[in-house]
């Protein structure tokens, strides 16, 4: 799959980090399923073979997404994304777990998908302690354990964080937090299929997932959540029991299979493909930094393969983007990409509201090339000079 194109005709993809190509391996698998009337079945009617062969379909792709986990196939929950896998782990353990206290620490770096149900918890007499990361977006396992109460119920940390690819130490975490009885959950929107995941190793209870990030379709997630010893869950959805009565609605066998095979190519392909991306996001940063006044926003190396953010001095956020209109990246989360405020996230980080307007984010991927990478060099070295000499200020040009 290539990508790169000339100015003005279509624009090159660098924007892995908000959705990911659906790989063509995954759509065939679909496109299968939607296609053949022997699994056309409704998975949960099993009382025929139509229903039965569906189910074994639903049932191996809950295999292959556990098994990127090291987890075993019954506590994988199927959802329609991470959005809605964050909502039920964080309402749905906090109200049916609140005899056991109503204190929960998270951070502002969180992506909005947990934080505004953050916010519904605390209209609902939970209270919330939100940590600040360091510069360079860590979140440090000692700020965590400094914030627990004795009533402290939940901790929410995601692995990578959407706009800057850094990566938390969820694994010592989770270890405090599993030796105070305390629950633990994990948004892996991110980091499923780019940095090796053990749930028990990590100590993690509950941990949100979703398709769309790792090559596959949009609409469909997964919930893991710990089975030994039993973590209770109060359900968002009621209706026909399905999911262990956790989320009712009929399973989309087609998405469903979709993710799972997504899920075992990753276990099988992500290291090669981080390796080479990584190589690709290197080449990236020394290219556009020979424009000079240019800073990566979060740590130089805990951090994923594929997400490079960089803030351009003296030049406007707004006009960068629309300049680079042949070149699909974002200024921020894909869920806050209509909102006039600067990032959130950057502004945690100590930037300016300056700093975070003109800061962007490339991300790379499975089909991304070193074509794609040097046209996107080539946009940057293009724009960037052009706008700092129309800002106000700037020296004329030399006759």
């Amino acid at each position: 799959m290539t990508t790169a194109a000339a100015p003005g005709t279509s624009s090159v993809y660098l924007d892995y980090a908000a959705t990911t190509p659906v790989d063509p391996r995954v759509a065939a698998l679909m496109c299968e399923c939607l296609q053949s009337h022997d699994l056309c079945g409704n998975p949960s009617s099993t009382g025929h073979a139509f229903g039965r062969r569906a189910r074994a379909l639903v049932e191996s792709a809950r295999r292959q997404v556990a098994q990127l986990l090291n987890a075993r196939p019954e506590t994988i929950v199927w959802t329609s994304g991470a959005t809605e896998s964050n909502n039920l782990a964080l309402l749905g353990a906090a109200r049916f777990n609140a005899s056991r206290g109503k204190h929960i620490v998270s951070a502002r770096t969180e992506h909005k998908a947990v934080l505004d149900p953050l916010k519904r918890l605390e209209r609902e007499g939970f209270s919330v302690t939100y940590l600040t990361p360091d510069r360079g977006g860590i979140v440090h396992p000692e700020q965590v354990v400094e914030a627990l109460r004795p009533d402290t119920l939940l901790v929410s940390l995601m692995h990578v964080n959407n706009e800057t690819g850094v990566v938390q130490d969820i694994g010592a975490v989770g270890a405090a937090c599993r030796q105070r009885g305390i629950l633990f959950h994990v948004d892996a929107a991110q980091s499923a299929g780019k940095v090796p995941i053990d749930v028990e190793a990590l100590g993690v209870d509950l941990m949100s997932l979703t398709a769309h990030k790792v090559y596959g379709p949009k609409g469909v997630g997964a919930l893991y959540l710990r089975r030994r010893p039993p973590l209770g869950l109060t359900p968002l959805i009621e209706g026909g029991g399905q999911e262990g009565g956790l989320r009712s609605g009929t399973l989309a066998t087609h998405q469903i299979a979709g993710m799972g095979l997504a899920f075992e190519l990753a276990a099988s392909e992500g290291a090669a493909d981080s390796a080479r991306v990584a190589a690709l996001r290197e080449r990236l940063w020394q290219g556009i930094g020979t424009v000079g006044g240019v800073r990566l926003n979060g740590h130089p190396q805990q951090r994923i393969a594929g997400v490079l953010n960089v803030a351009f001095s003296d030049v406007e956020g707004e006009s960068l983007q629309f300049s680079l209109r042949d070149l699909a990246v974002s200024a921020g989360a894909a869920c806050s990409s209509e909102s006039e405020e600067p990032s959130y996230v950057l502004r945690a980080l100590g930037l300016s509201d300056a700093e975070a307007r003109s800061s962007l984010r490339f991300s790379l991927g499975r089909f991304s090339t070193e074509a794609d990478v040097d046209f996107a060099i080539g946009c940057v070295r293009r724009e960037v000079p052009r706008l700092r000499g129309l800002a106000p200020g700037a020296a004329a040009p030399a006759s």
